[in-house]
């Protein structure tokens, strides 16, 4: 077996190390609306179409009984709708400020092109916000063959399989077993198995762990052993096939894949 394509995620995977710039923008539109939401709130819908994120925030026991309490009724539609053009206006303002292209991602993609691998991508953005991210990124040192945001796909997002059929349409893929699906979010990791993919989780400044490149490196070693445990046994449970510490290790997983398959 060879493997044809990767298909990455964007902010958190490739980009973003920690994911803040949404974690950032959906905190401040929940303050707005008279409700503090926790950093854990936040990020537990993380990598899903940012409309359906919204909604999945407000459907929250705590965060629904406090929208109750503040505003007197219970939230609908309307009030996502609301939200979410705020939440898509403050992210574009900031948007430009979090395209920093993670550690080893540059290197491990400059590989995987040398080898004739297809790179891929989707993300949980719009196409108005991948306009910012994509000519940024690229500044940066990181240009995939092709991006998809959910607009392209009837607004299907993660864990809908689509975002990761359309790339490989338009990439030439043919097996989905031989395309492997790399993200940083639990979302991420249901996307490559509904795609029938081979899925794999990347924990360091994952939207998961959730910490910058400067607090995740403080961390006392024992502590940081049991926060990579308890995240590759959260991919796991996804469905992840494997897990992998950072970039560096994604080229010499597919060398071991395609050598235990070739025996």
């Amino acid at each position: 077996m060879k493997i044809e394509g990767v298909i990455f995620d964007w902010a958190g995977t490739t980009v973003d190390y920690g994911c803040f710039a949404p974690v950032r923008a959906f905190m401040e539109i929940f303050r707005e609306y008279g409700i503090e939401v926790t950093m854990e709130e936040t990020r537990k819908p993380m990598g899903m179409l940012k409309w359906d994120h919204i909604k999945t925030m407000l459907s929250m026991p705590r965060i629904s009984q406090a929208w109750a309490e503040k505003h007197g009724r219970a939230w609908t539609d309307a009030d996502v709708d609301e939200m979410h053009n705020k939440f898509s206006s403050q992210l574009m303002g900031i948007l430009h400020e979090y395209a920093q292209v993670k550690p080893h991602v540059q290197k491990a993609v400059e590989e995987l092109k040398s080898r004739g691998i297809k790179v891929g991508s989707t993300t949980g953005y719009t196409d108005e916000m991948m306009s910012i991210v994509v000519p940024k990124a690229a500044e940066n040192g990181y240009s995939p063959d092709f991006w998809i945001s959910p607009n392209s796909v009837g607004n299907m997002g993660r864990p809908y399989p689509y975002m990761v059929f359309e790339n490989m349409r338009q990439l030439k893929l043919q097996h989905v077993h031989q395309v492997m699906k790399v993200g940083d979010t639990i979302s991420d990791i249901r996307e490559g198995v509904n795609a029938g993919n081979i899925s794999v989780g990347v924990l360091e400044g994952s939207s998961e762990m959730g910490l910058t490149q400067e607090e995740y490196q403080a961390l006392p070693a024992d502590q940081k052993s049991e926060l990579l445990h308890k995240l590759t046994r959260k991919y796991k449970e996804a469905g992840a096939d494997y897990v992998i510490l950072n970039m560096s290790q994604l080229c010499p997983l597919i060398d071991e894949l395609e050598k235990n398959n070739n025996q």
